[in-house]
């Protein structure tokens, strides 16, 4: 397709912490968008141009895409004003641990009545995860019923999830590995495919395949990515035992290897967010639905859990309870003010319930992380607050501002530092404990300074 005239026109359904940068990309392109949210401040921030969430680049897409890109809270509007829409809500988990599509099935029943009203052509894209044969199976048998259309006749289906992370959805929308596309039928994946070729700006690889296929492919990839993680966590904690031995070094040039590759094999602590936990959940619970083991999926759950004991671990070897411990980044991860399954807030719980007294900071998340701490840490306006006088301090989430802080003027006695972030260079005077190198048990004993 060449020139705007020619471009389809997309609706974007569900405008938050993914579907506004996928909206805003989209107009920022040159697309005419139009988004639709049942949060009416949503909608509202969007129509004046304004991020409704927090997202690196976010403002500045929306501002590209004046012009292209306004939001409804109308399905009718948002669906006859174009010609495919694109559908990101949230699956939550059930208690089966297996993702839910109700607010998928939701959506596809209120384009539904929509496409009946049109004549021409439309395709349904659903880039919400979703287990392997929810798209070919309820989700569709939704829309079906909903449009009175025909699947692959006059109404396309895919799946094509987008691979992602918060902190960094605009540019890994922009320049992503590879584009999934399950489609219905040929000439859905077809409009599909030349909408990615005028997003993107890498020249990715294109894989296109039936429902199913994408389905599992989806959550497969986010498994194997979880199990790099770990691997590379199991290797840190051998080195711990190892004088001499450090795991960056040794996983360096593991991932050298180009069977291996070195993304996401960094050890440092257990991986967290809205996605990697519960997908390997979900694809523990399909594999036992199914009667297929999923041994390594468990394990590497298993070594994440235990990520949580290594960190206490290397605190009490610096601290006993009673003492103050701060805890950088409350976050998931940097760039973003998530903070579902953060490893911060986990031991900073967990450090409370020992007797140790927790003050803690985040330079995007204090304000979510507050809500779920209560009363089980002090959050803090400031990084040095939560420095100040504190036995040990532990680097939890890899913000590169914490680099800069003092840590001897603050009076800290230990830092406990998977990441590697603090320098050496002016750390004399301050026991430095990098997780992954060296036997540090060996040179640690508890101290006992006051509080």
């Amino acid at each position: 397709m060449n020139g705007n005239a020619m471009r389809p026109r997309l609706s974007v359904i569900g405008l938050g912490k993914l579907g506004a940068p996928m909206a805003a990309v989209f107009g920022a392109k040159g697309f005419e968008v139009i988004g639709l949210d049942l949060n009416p401040a949503f909608v509202a921030a969007i129509n004046d141009g304004r991020a409704p969430v927090q997202e690196p680049l976010l403002q500045d897409y929306l501002d590209r895409a004046r012009g292209h890109l306004r939001a409804t809270l109308d399905y009718h509007e948002a669906t006859t004003s174009s010609d495919i829409s694109f559908i990101i809500v949230p699956t939550p988990s059930g208690p089966d641990q297996m993702f839910t599509n109700r607010f998928v099935v939701d959506a596809v029943e209120r384009i539904g009545p929509a496409l009946r009203a049109k004549s021409s052509y439309h395709v349904v894209v659903v880039t919400s995860t979703v287990m392997p044969g929810s798209t070919d199976g309820e989700i569709r048998t939704a829309l079906e019923r909903a449009s009175g259309r025909i699947v692959g006749q006059d109404v396309g289906l895919c799946y094509s999830p987008e691979f992602i992370a918060l902190g960094s959805v605009v540019r890994d929308l922009l320049f992503p590995d590879l584009i999934l596309i399950g489609e219905s039928d040929k000439r859905a994946g077809d409009m599909l495919e030349a909408v990615y070729g005028t997003l993107v700006e890498s020249k990715p690889e294109v894989h296109r395949m039936s429902l199913v296929n994408a389905e599992l492919c989806k959550i497969s990839v986010n498994t194997f990515v979880t199990t790099k993680i770990s691997y590379a966590n199991m290797i840190g904690e051998m080195c711990d035992h190892l004088p001499g031995a450090d795991a960056e070094v040794v996983t360096r040039a593991v991932g050298a290897d180009s069977r291996i590759g070195r993304k996401y094999l960094k050890p440092a602590v257990g991986y967290g967010g809205p996605c990697f936990p519960r997908d390997n959940k979900a694809f523990i619970a399909l594999g036992r639905k199914l009667g297929v083991k999923t041994d390594l999926a468990e394990a590497t759950d298993r070594i994440n859990n235990h990520q949580l004991e290594r960190l206490i671990g290397a605190v009490s070897a610096c601290a006993d309870p009673g003492h103050t411990v701060g805890v950088l980044g409350l976050s998931y991860k940097p760039d973003t003010a998530v903070v579902e399954e953060s490893q911060g807030i986990a031991l900073a719980v967990a450090l409370a319930a020992l007797g140790y007294r927790v003050r803690a900071f985040d330079p995007l998340a204090n304000a979510a992380a507050a809500a779920v701490l209560g009363n089980h840490a002090e959050v803090t306006e400031s990084a040095e607050a939560a420095l100040a006088d504190a036995a040990v301090v532990v680097v939890t989430t890899a913000w590169p501002q914490f680099q800069h802080l003092d840590f001897t003027r603050c009076g800290v006695g230990a830092v406990v530092d998977p990441w590697g972030v603090v320098p050496r260079e002016g750390s004399s005077g301050l026991r430095l404990v990098r997780l992954g190198r060296g036997d540090w048990r060996r040179e640690t004993t508890p101290r006992h300074a006051a509080a």
